[in-house]
């Protein structure tokens, strides 16, 4: 009997769900189900490695033998992740006998249920089912998926009740380096369901001219104050507008806590009452060096790498960086903010014992349209930096790994 599939939203959390197989297929299955909180069982003889990590990492139990028709007992839902169609036979047998829905890899036609093509857009999902065709549904998956990421605002933003306004929320997320589309998927969408955003200079302006026409830009560069008490002053923006029930990102360049004060802003946020999400960003002391050809790591060259800021000068009593053990370290040094104290940093780590030839390189506005890089060595990076006129933002590197991928 055949007839038009009936879609269904299955709540699996703490429900017993049992994937046959340890292949790609199961690879790919597996991760959602755990992220619907479903107790796995995965039967396989072996796996990949990928399910061998959620294994040791107790997420979901493992018999490493060949299915057995009481695998399924206490079961809601059977994947059958395998390409056999005697053994997949065997298992749909065993489901419907228990009258459990079974997914199979093999076969769709003799499957009792469908995997979707699915899109998430943060608390909304949307499954596709094209007929069969898993063509046909991820076109149209991808398709959706296009129309959410054009889309501006919050979707089916629930209706707020009359009464005292809800205390909002506060989004702390990283920017990027520069490149408007360098920002995570996450960190987007929660832009664009935003009534309040609280942007720093450096955050790329094209994320900015996205807003929706009615959403509240508060410009941090433009504070007109020092720079503690304007941070005072995003401190008490970011409660004020959360206090009234709007929902506030503060976008920050780069990542909200590599020297971007995301950390204080945080515990503002949280003496007030007021819950915080950190959403993560590609910081520049990893994507400048990176687009400029430099790995700030790579196998027998450099196995480590250090991030400093530079903005004090290594002579003054404010500086909390050890220069002089830095320049006994032989991995790579990144300096961030350092342009303006570059020659004293440089003369400090050459006065303790860091070798002049060592290779430097300089990228200023790291992955946008006025990226500029600089090779030279530590010995006259400072002067070559000055003759050439580079200036922030900008980023230092120093060390073997920036003569690496040359030639």
């Amino acid at each position: 009997m055949s007839g038009n599939p009936y879609p269904l939203g299955l709540r699996l959390a703490g429900r017993r769900v049992v994937v046959v197989g340890g292949g790609a297929v199961a690879t790919r299955r597996v991760p959602a189900l755990l992220d619907a909180g479903a107790d796995v069982f995965l039967v396989a003889p072996e796996l990949t490695p990928a399910l061998r990590a959620h294994v040791d990492a107790g997420r979901l139990h493992w018999a490493p033998r060949r299915f057995a028709p009481d695998d399924l007992d206490g079961a809601w839902l059977v994947h059958a992740a395998i390409d056999d169609p005697t053994a997949a036979a065997s298992i749909s047998a065993a489901a419907a006998e228990r009258r459990i829905f079974c997914v199979r890899a093999d076969d769709r036609a003799a499957a009792t249920a469908w995997t979707p093509a699915v899109t998430r857009h943060g608390p909304v999902t949307v499954a596709v089912l094209g007929g069969g065709d898993p063509r046909r549904s991820m076109a149209v998956r991808d398709a959706i998926r296009v129309l959410l990421d054009a889309r501006r605002g919050p979707l089916a933003a629930p209706a707020v009740a009359a009464g005292p306004l809800p205390v909002g929320r506060v989004a702390l997320v990283g920017a990027g380096p520069g490149d408007p589309e360098l920002i995570t998927v996450k960190g987007w969408r929660l832009l664009t369901e935003a009534d309040v955003v609280v942007a720093d200079r450096l955050v790329p302006g094209l994320l900015l001219d996205e807003l929706r026409a009615d959403v509240e830009l508060v410009d941090a560069s433009k504070i007109p104050y020092g720079p503690s008490r304007a941070q005072e002053e995003i401190n008490r923006i970011l409660v004020e507008r959360a206090l009234a029930g709007g929902f506030v990102v503060r976008l920050k360049g780069g990542d909200p806590y590599v020297f971007g004060r995301g950390g204080e802003e945080l515990l503002a946020c949280a003496a007030a009452g007021v819950p915080v999400t950190v959403v993560p960003g590609v910081t520049s002391a990893i994507a400048a060096p990176a687009v400029a050809g430099v790995p700030v790591t790579h196998r027998g060259v450099a196995h480590e790498f250090t991030v400093v800021s530079g903005h004090v000068a290594p002579d003054s009593p404010a500086s909390l960086v050890r220069w002089d053990a830095l320049a006994g370290l032989r991995g790579t040094l990144v300096v961030l903010m350092g342009l303006k104290n570059l020659a004293a940093i440089t003369a400090t780590l050459l006065a303790h014992g860091r070798p002049a030839q060592t290779p430097a390189a300089v990228v200023q506005e790291a992955t946008t349209g006025a990226q500029r890089v600089l090779r030279s060595t530590l010995g006259t990076v400072a002067a070559d930096v000055a003759a050439e006129g580079l200036r922030p933002p900008a980023v230092v590197v120093v060390g073997d790994v920036v003569t690496t991928l040359d030639g």
